[in-house]
């Protein structure tokens, strides 16, 4: 099999310093506005949700305010569930879900959970449609202990602030046709490896924690969403994205080992969900309704097995 094509920032094998990542930043167009899409839906909501501004992202004179939002005080009589979108600010789906779910269906969790929802965890990379933040770091693989990923610490500090643990965290994801032609080769240029071609699953799929996982939880979030959008097959190799596929639709990651954002707490049940915007088979509205769904499902299920 041979490798992808170089990438045209940095020199073959050699991983990039400062001058690269400065070209690499150079080299990315904003194509939308967080203030314009996102905060005016967020502030919107003021009169159903307390909006906690949790950080500021300051970019070279670019400020960007984080925000979450929590379904009323905390009542330590309920569980708690945790809701995360836009870790990768190009995987749309993930953050007009997560709003969409405020919008139309939050309200039908009050008085059962403690809601707290973090849209947009990386509003620069949303708005330059990319998966790393303005240090071309990787906020997916940057949660940990003193993280140099700013969005991470910022909401690492958020949950830690939450009272009482957290029994649900379900992170809204998207695997994109850029993830082959963009985002791989760009990782391997990064840090200096090669890029092996690999194939985008079309279709739905949720990625289980392997140091924890919840079978029976995930194909209750397959199922919900097989009614709305289709669920992802696995390849030739019974593989989605090079993981093994353990059950229909689900895979499996050590998600601390990777400093992932499923991670950050120790619900219970916790998930990650993958939705495939370039479907011929799918819409950007059927893959928003498919994260609500998700989360949705998610919610029922933990809340039936708390």
């Amino acid at each position: 099999m041979n490798s992808t094509p170089f990438y045209p920032i940095g020199i073959p094998g050699q991983p990039w310093g400062e001058e690269e990542r400065r070209q690499w930043r150079a080299s990315q167009s904003v194509q939308r506005r967080y203030a314009a899409d996102v905060v005016p839906r967020i502030e919107a909501l003021a009169d159903q949700f307390e909006i906690i501004p949790y950080g500021q992202l300051d970019y070279a004179g670019e400020t960007y305010s984080l925000f979450a939002l929590r379904n009323g005080p905390h009542d330590p009589a309920l569980p708690t569930a945790l809701v995360t979108g836009g870790v990768h600010g190009y995987e749309t789906s993930g953050i007009m879900g997560a709003l969409e779910f405020l919008e139309t269906r939050a309200a039908n969790y009050a008085g059962k959970v403690n809601l707290l929802v973090a849209p947009c965890i990386s509003p620069w990379a949303y708005e330059r449609v990319n998966r790393w933040n303005y240090d071309a770091l990787d906020p997916n693989r940057n949660f940990e202990a003193d993280s140099q990923a700013l969005e991470c610490a910022a909401l690492m500090a958020l949950v830690a602030a939450q009272k009482g643990p957290f029994l649900l965290h379900i992170d809204l994801h998207e695997t994109t046709d850029s993830d082959e032609t963009e985002f791989r080769p760009a990782l391997a240029a990064r840090d200096g490896n090669s890029s092996m071609p690999d194939s985008i699953p079309d279709g739905f799929y949720l990625v289980d924690d392997s140091e924890g996982p919840q079978p029976a939880f995930q194909q209750s979030i397959i199922s919900a969403v097989e009614a709305v959008t289709h669920i992802a097959p696995p390849d030739e190799n019974n593989m989605i994205i090079g993981s093994p596929v353990v059950a229909h639709g689900v895979i499996e990651y050590p998600q601390a080992k990777y400093a992932m954002c499923g991670a950050i707490t120790d619900a219970r049940f916790r998930t990650t969900t993958e939705v495939y915007p370039d479907s011929e088979r799918a819409t950007p509205e059927e893959c928003n309704k498919a994260q609500v769904a998700a989360v949705c499902a998610a919610l029922d299920f933990a809340l039936a097995h708390a």
